[in-house]
């Protein structure tokens, strides 16, 4: 995880560096600028520049990968009329780089952003940008958002769930981009909107997709539900050598880290648990139980009203909503997030997604009586992105930990999506939900109170959303917080 950022119209260096400052956080390694050249590994202190440029970029990077052949690279980065910031990953790095191999690129490709910025530069030499970027994305696996320029035209665009935040805002004077709405901010903007998953931003145009993931229809096949999980998780650990994961005892964390232990026991992988809850909550418990089963690290934030307390003005203001819900679901990931970086990980794994996939919310019964399961899924599918996962980036981001999201895999999205109703929930008597999954977790060697274990949302689970209720709300306003 890193941060984009970058605007067009009268620029100053100035701008670029206040935007990156606020935004250091999500990549504390290095700092790069793109004004009529590039400048990586600059310090944002010291850095002078008082020219006007037409457009400039900035990247904050978070170096995951240091190995032979991949590298977590400083940004930007040019080829020819070609400049790109790029946040995110890659999953079929290897491939795309055999690839451009193949067809004549003798580059030396070690980075994920080298990989998009030549694959880019391939289809450029014989169309326009708009349609090289399209052209490119349709190859790409991974969750990203990126920009390019080449000198006239500027794309912007962002991976098909939005995994990965971007945001921009236009104006008379000038446009910007970047990765959190402070940095657009901190240079004026007032009128700041979310580039939707899939979409591209074209000349500051909107160019939506063909069709979005949630509208594909087709014949859903079971069987392939396990092997493409597998997948998913097995290529976002690809590279790594340990992994956190955000757990809490139940389904779809408990699933994962089966998963996890599996690949593991071929490839060096060190894999730890991180649970979050109040003393004697009914997630610690869970999670204490489900890491002796599955043999594995655990770690316990045990929270406090205390902690609470501090934590709070940080995690609202990251999440730019006073939402009690949305705070509840925050301050877990933010505290799991903090033990991750502490024991000096910068991946975590977490179960996002299983629930809109295969209806794991109480209020899924209703539409599954009401004959709108499908439909509902769908929707919720589509909503993601500013509902949940915004929320959550935002708040991993402030300890610098980048999630990765196996049930969020492209592939297997559109596969889920597309399973029977009745696969999901059985009955209107189905109290359990996301039948489906319980059954294969419980296949797969999950012990059968884990693969069962009623669903239990993360700011109840963890007793949070109880000392914030009773013991927080009443002499805090949260609005506070959010200027």
């Amino acid at each position: 995880m890193c941060s984009i950022v970058g605007l067009q119209g009268k620029v100053k260096a100035d701008d670029i560096i206040g935007m990156l400052k606020s935004s250091k956080n999500r990549g504390p390694d290095s700092s790069g600028i793109y004004l009529d050249n590039v400048y990586t590994d600059i310090d944002l202190d010291d850095f002078q520049d008082y020219n006007d440029y037409e457009v400039a970029f900035g990247h904050n990077l978070l170096s995951i990968y240091d190995l032979e052949d991949r590298q977590s690279k400083p940004q930007p980065i040019s080829n020819e009329n070609l400049t790109l910031v790029f946040n995110g990953e890659l999953y079929n790095f290897r491939t795309m780089r055999n690839f451009l191999s193949k067809v004549g690129v003798e580059a030396k490709i070690t980075s994920d952003s080298e990989v998009l910025l030549y694959l880019i530069d391939f289809y450029n030499k014989k169309l326009d940008l708009l349609e090289a970027v399209q052209a490119a994305i349709r190859l790409i696996d991974g969750d990203y958002a990126f920009a390019v320029w080449d000198g006239q035209n500027m794309a912007i665009a962002r991976d098909p769930l939005g995994v990965k935040p971007l945001f921009y805002s236009v104006s008379d004077e000038k446009c910007g981009f970047a990765s959190t709405k402070d940095a657009l901010k901190e240079v004026g903007f007032i009128d700041i909107d979310t580039l939707k998953p899939e979409h591209i931003l074209f000349n500051w145009q909107d160019i939506s997709p063909a069709q979005a993931i949630y509208e594909k229809i087709f014949e859903g096949d079971v069987s392939k539900i396990d092997k493409m999980l597998k997948l998913s998780v097995a290529k976002r650990i690809e590279g790594l050598h340990e992994v956190g994961v955000i757990f809490s005892g139940g389904l779809d964390s408990s699933y994962l880290a089966l998963l996890l232990k599996e690949i593991s026991e071929n490839v060096p992988l060190k894999i730890k648990l991180y649970a979050v809850g109040a003393e004697g909550s009914k997630d610690v418990e869970a999670a204490i139980y489900a890491s002796k089963f599955l043999n594995l690290d655990l770690e316990i934030c045990e929270v406090t009203e205390e902690l609470v307390r501090e934590a709070l003005p940080s995690v609202v203001k990251a999440i730019g909503d006073d939402n009690l819900m949305k705070v509840g679901v925050g301050l877990t990931t933010y505290f799991a997030t903090k033990m991750v970086a502490r024991d000096g990980l910068k991946v975590a794994i977490s179960g996002q997604g299983a629930d809109e996939l295969f209806g794991g919310y109480k209020r899924y019964l209703k539409s599954f009586v009401d004959g709108t399961l499908n439909y509902d899924l769908r929707m919720d599918m589509s909503n993601m992105y500013h509902v949940n996962l915004e929320r959550d980036d935002a708040c991993s981001m402030l300890n610098s930990v980048e999630l990765r999201l196996p049930f969020l895999d492209k592939a297997l999205v559109e596969l889920a999506l597309n399973i029977p109703d009745n696969k999901k929930i059985v009955s209107m008597h189905d109290d359990m939900r996301k039948s489906i999954l319980r059954k294969l977790a419980f296949e797969e060697g999950l012990d059968y109170e884990i693969a069962y274990r009623p669903k239990k949302a993360a700011q109840y689970g963890t007793g949070i959303d109880k000392i914030l209720r009773k013991k927080i709300i009443k002499d805090t306003d949260f609005s506070t917080y959010l200027y």
